[in-house]
């Protein structure tokens, strides 16, 4: 490694880590001496990342309010310092980070808002592909429904949840007043997606939730309607599965269907 490039690597360890091999080649002058001047950067850089993360995570810090999201932002550094160069990826690891130090994790509805705030973000992020609307079912050759396949969108993000932290992502993206954290009997399943440029979410029912995620690993509409039959009586299986079909085209969750 040439000089320059040790140079920058001594600095990046000072920055992300506070390794002190650069401090000896940091010259100070009558403004501010070398630890001084190291400061600066070292202070903006963590500046820099509680932004960050509060901007992807604005549920999250409404619930640590100010300090404490600081203080929860330092720490996560500590345990995962930014290794990619895109600072979007800063906050992957924050969901399992907040879900295993002691001090966050028995308070588990933080885990569950980073998670929530994390499909968000992918949801969003995700790439553009058109929706083929309800129109497509008319358009279905009746002998094919037994190996129709669906595609769905690459935004779309399941997840469950035990708290109402979608309520409170809302309020707080809103500047409005969250609702106190409630935690329902059972987890809920959500689904989230990108519709134009808007980030959608709804809940769930059970049978759903398992069809959706059945769907998008490809299991047939023969096969969907068999797994159905778990939670309805073998009958009312076709309709409750095409009516699915027909509420993920009208929601835009799809990105194709295939016989």
């Amino acid at each position: 490694m040439n000089q320059l490039a040790d140079r920058q690597a001594q600095f990046q360890a000072h920055l992300t880590s506070g390794a002190e091999a650069v401090t000896a080649h940091i010259i100070g002058d009558d403004k501010a001496d070398s630890e001084t001047r190291l400061q600066v950067y070292f202070q903006a850089y963590r500046l820099r990342l509680i932004e960050v993360l509060q901007n992807d995570f604005e549920g999250l810090h409404t619930l640590l309010g100010d300090e404490g999201f600081s203080r929860m932002v330092q720490a996560y550094l500590a345990k995962h310092p930014s290794r990619h160069p895109s600072v979007r990826w800063f906050g992957q690891h924050l969901p399992v980070f907040l879900g295993s130090q002691p001090e966050y994790a028995e308070h588990p509805v933080l885990a569950e808002m980073a998670r929530f705030e994390w499909a968000w973000g992918l949801a969003f992020d995700a790439a553009d592909r058109s929706a083929p609307g309800v129109a497509a079912m008319t358009e279905i050759d009746p002998e094919a429904w037994a190996s129709l396949q669906v595609e769905v969108q690459p935004s779309v993000q399941q997840l469950s949840l035990s708290h109402n932290v979608p309520a409170i992502f809302q309020a707080a993206t809103n500047q409005a007043t969250p609702p106190p954290v409630e935690i329902a009997a059972s987890p809920v399943s959500w689904v989230l997606w990108r519709r134009d440029l808007i980030v959608c979410w709804r809940s769930l029912e059970t049978d759903e939730a398992w069809a959706l995620e059945a769907a998008a690993d490809g299991t047939s509409f023969a096969q969907l309607c068999e797994g159905l039959c778990q939670w309805h009586a073998a009958d009312a299986v076709p309709l409750r599965a095409a009516g699915m079909l027909r509420g993920w085209l009208e929601d835009a969750l799809l990105a194709g269907i295939s016989g």
